[in-house]
C-alpha cells in the first residue's frame, strides 16, 4: 500500500504548471511568479508577473489570473476554484483574493519580506478560503533566488 496523499500529488501537479508560468516571467526579466487557477480539475486561467511589460505595479500573476478566470467564466466570484501560485501572496493580492472569494489558495515559496504576513497577523482572505503553503517550496524559491542573484 502506498502512503502517498493524492491531494499532495494534485497540488504538485498544478504547482508545476504555475512554475511554468514563473519561468516565462523569468525569461522576460520579470520577477518570476506564476499562477494558475483550477476549477473542477481543469486549469481555467494561467498568468505570470507582467509588471515591467505593462508598466503596472498591479500586474501580479495572481491579479492577472483572477481577471482571466473571471472573464472566461463571466463571473466575479470563484468560491469553487483553487489558485496555485509560486510565491506567498502580497497584501495587494490577498485583498484581491478576498474580494474574489476564491475557495482555496496553494502557494509554493514563503515570502518573509513582502507577503501579507509582513503587514498583518490577521487572515486577510475570505473566511471560507483555505490556505496551504510550501508546495514545491524549494523549486519555487530557487527560481526566485536565481532571478535576484542575476540582478546583483
Amino acid at each position: 500500500m502506498s502512503s502517498i496523499d493524492p491531494l499532495e500529488n494534485i497540488h504538485e501537479k498544478y504547482m508545476r504548471q504555475a512554475l511554468v508560468q514563473a519561468q516565462r516571467a523569468f525569461d522576460v526579466d520579470e520577477v518570476p511568479v506564476g499562477a494558475v487557477i483550477v476549477m473542477h480539475e481543469k486549469i481555467i486561467a494561467k498568468a505570470h508577473n507582467q509588471v515591467q511589460l505593462l508598466k503596472d505595479v498591479t500586474a501580479h500573476a495572481e491579479i492577472l489570473a483572477i481577471t482571466s478566470a473571471c472573464e472566461s467564466l463571466q463571473m466575479k466570484y470563484l468560491p469553487d476554484a483553487t489558485l496555485y501560485v509560486t510565491l506567498e501572496p502580497c497584501l495587494m493580492c490577498a485583498g484581491a483574493l478576498y474580494w474574489n472569494k476564491i475557495g482555496h489558495i496553494v502557494f509554493g515559496a514563503y515570502d518573509e519580506k513582502n507577503s501579507y504576513r509582513r503587514v498583518t497577523e490577521k487572515n486577510p482572505f475570505h473566511p471560507a478560503t483555505t490556505l496551504e503553503g510550501g508546495i514545491l517550496q524549494e523549486e519555487c524559491a530557487s527560481l526566485m533566488q536565481a532571478f535576484f542573484k542575476a540582478k546583483r
